[in-house]
């Protein structure tokens, strides 16, 4: 599984992980990205089980895994928040945020974990971790009905869970370089994964509020710099609802 550090100054640190050689060819790839201050952690969308030995062993070469005070699971499908009870069985006391909407269906995952969970309402929260604050940014339709993103307002990165995701080739690069070849990867999940155009333009107006310089999907490649604006302005113009 590949590491990557995306940020590392002001007290925060990000790191990606993601394509794994070794993953089952039948599993979808996924990231996940550590976001770090001081000697607190917080996972994002952890990932499924199928791929859990592989996400714990590259986790644990980066941090010591007792620092994992917090894992977000953005919506409800199985490839992101799947292992989850794997998680919780050797961080006992880390909190999970996650929609209100879907505490009663994670649940099934392992109710003897109900205590860990930080119900996030629709306006979304805040969070400490270390000397830094992040926060949760509605994201509701895009593409699950009860969805969160995490900014980072002093890096100003932005997690963007299925928004900007790209069903990309192994040995395609982590950070998109040519973003209209990059566009094929992506138009067809959106197109299919996005239900509302209202809700997608929304979520597009508040980024912008935001202003960030990363965008880090949970498929694919990040976003940076002028690809940013590519991005946004792109999935804007983008009729969503429609594929097939």
């Amino acid at each position: 599984m590949l590491r990557t550090v995306l940020h590392d100054e002001n007290n925060s640190k990000w790191i990606m992980f993601g394509r794994d050689p070794e993953k089952n060819s039948h599993v979808i790839d996924t990231n996940e990205y550590l976001v770090s201050s001081g000697n607190e952690s917080i996972l994002l969308d952890p990932g499924g089980i199928e791929i859990f030995p592989s996400v714990l062993t590259s986790v644990s070469e980066t941090v010591d895994i007792k620092n994992i005070k917090a894992y977000l699971c953005s919506h409800q499908d199985p490839d992101i928040m799947s292992s989850l009870p794997l998680w919780l069985g050797i961080t006992p006391d880390a909190k999970i945020y996650l929609s209100w909407l879907w505490s009663g269906f994670i649940s099934h995952f392992g109710c003897e974990y109900f205590k860990n969970f930080e119900h996030l309402a629709d306006e979304g929260a805040t969070i400490e971790l270390g000397s830094n604050k992040y926060e949760f940014i509605p994201a509701h339709y895009c593409h699950s009905s009860g969805n969160f993103h995490f900014y980072d307002p002093t890096a100003k990165i932005l997690f963007t869970g299925d928004m900007g995701a790209a069903l990309v080739p192994v040995n395609y690069p982590i950070i998109v370089e040519d973003f209209k070849e990059h566009i094929k990867y992506m138009e067809k999940f959106h197109q299919r994964w996005m239900p509302s155009n209202k809700a997608k333009n929304k979520w597009v107006n508040r980024v912008r509020k935001l202003n960030p310089k990363i965008l880090c999907p949970q498929h694919g490649s990040v976003f940076m710099g002028e690809n940013v604006k590519n991005f946004l302005d792109w999935i804007e113009g983008l009729e969503v609802g429609i594929a097939k």
